[in-house]
Order: C-alpha cells, then structure tokens, then sequence
C-alpha cells in the first residue's frame, strides 16, 4: 500500500502532464494547501516566472483573518490573486489545483478567482 504523499505526488505529476498538453500557451494558477495557510500563483512556465502571488501568510490578509485555514480565507486569497494577474495583464489561466480534491478551500478559492474575472 503507497503512503498518501506518495499517492499526492502521483496525481500532482498526472495533473501537471495533463495541465501542459491543454495550456496552449496560457499560464498557469497554481493552488498550495497546507494546515494553516493556501498559497496561489499565476505561473509562466514557458519563461519560468512567477507574474501574480497572493497567500494567507501575507501581512495584510493575516491581520484581516481570524484563520488562514478556512474557506473564507481562501476566498480571500483568490480575489486577491485574480486582481494582482489582472493587474499584470492576464485574464485567461489554466488552473492547477496541485493533485488536491477540488473540495473545500480549493474549490473556494477558484471560484472567488473566476469572481474576480479570471478564466479558466
């Protein structure tokens, strides 16, 4: 039987393969979910930049927010990450939730991206 990291790293790699062959030349929204905090990142792979970040470990948002482990900080962060990519020019992303379940503060965090007028 296969740990669950090694099952995690598993769909994050057939998620990934998946993710380059559809991008077309878009770039990538990258979600990280860890116990206290969710990370974002819009991601030009084909340049290997970062464009846009945002994350509950941010000054402004941790002072805001009661938990960087919650849904409303997840919304939070993605309406923050859709107006710093706008900001930089970019309105179409493809969206890599990083091998985790589009469940819970993945799921809150994109739909609070597409609010924000993020495509994808």
């Amino acid at each position: 039987m296969m740990k669950p990291k090694k099952l995690l790293e598993r769909r994050k790699q057939r998620l990934r393969a998946s993710i380059r062959q559809r991008a077309k030349g878009r770039v990538r929204l990258s979600v990280f979910r860890s116990g206290r905090h969710i990370y974002a990142q819009v991601i030009d792979d084909g340049a290997g930049c970062t464009l846009a970040a945002a994350s509950t470990a941010e000054k402004a948002l941790r002072d805001n927010l009661k938990s960087g482990a919650t849904c409303d900080a997840a919304t939070e962060v993605g309406k923050l990450i859709a107006e710093r990519a706008k900001a930089a020019g970019i309105e179409k992303v493809v969206f890599d939730r990083g091998g985790r379940l589009y469940h819970g503060r993945v799921k809150a965090l994109a739909e609070a991206a597409r609010e924000g007028g993020l495509s994808f």
